[in-house]
C-alpha cells in the first residue's frame, strides 16, 4: 500500500520520481484522449450502433473506432470527429474552461 495517501496517479509519480519536462502536458493530453474516447463510446452505445456500423457510416476501418474509444491514438482529425458526431446525430461543442495556471484543458462534448 502506498505511503502517499490522498493523491492521484500523476501526483504520486511526481512525488515519487520528481518532475520531468512536459510531464503535465503529457498527462493532460492523455486525459483529453480518454474523454474523447469515452464520449464516442457513450454516443455510439446510446445510438445502439456497433463499432463496425459506425465505422461504415464514417468510412473508416472498424479498428479505428475501437482505437478512438480506447484512447489509443496520437492525433484525431477534427473532420473525423465531425463525421462521427453527424453519424450519431450529435454536434460538437467546444468550450475553454478555467483550470490551473500550468495547463489549459479544452472541454469537449458530443
Amino acid at each position: 500500500m502506498s505511503d502517499i495517501k490522498g493523491t492521484d496517479a500523476a501526483e504520486y509519480i511526481r512525488i515519487k520520481f520528481g518532475d520531468y519536462p512536459d510531464f503535465e502536458k503529457g498527462i493532460e493530453e492523455e486525459r483529453m484522449k480518454c474523454k474523447i474516447g469515452q464520449m464516442i463510446y457513450d454516443a455510439r452505445t446510446e445510438a445502439n450502433l456497433s463499432q463496425e456500423t459506425l465505422a461504415e457510416m464514417v468510412r473508416v476501418e472498424p479498428d479505428m473506432i475501437a482505437r478512438l474509444e480506447e484512447a489509443d491514438f496520437e492525433e484525431i482529425p477534427f473532420s473525423l470527429l465531425q463525421k462521427i458526431a453527424k453519424a450519431l446525430s450529435k454536434r460538437i461543442e467546444m468550450h475553454f474552461v478555467p483550470c490551473n495556471i500550468k495547463t489549459v484543458e479544452l472541454q469537449l462534448s458530443l
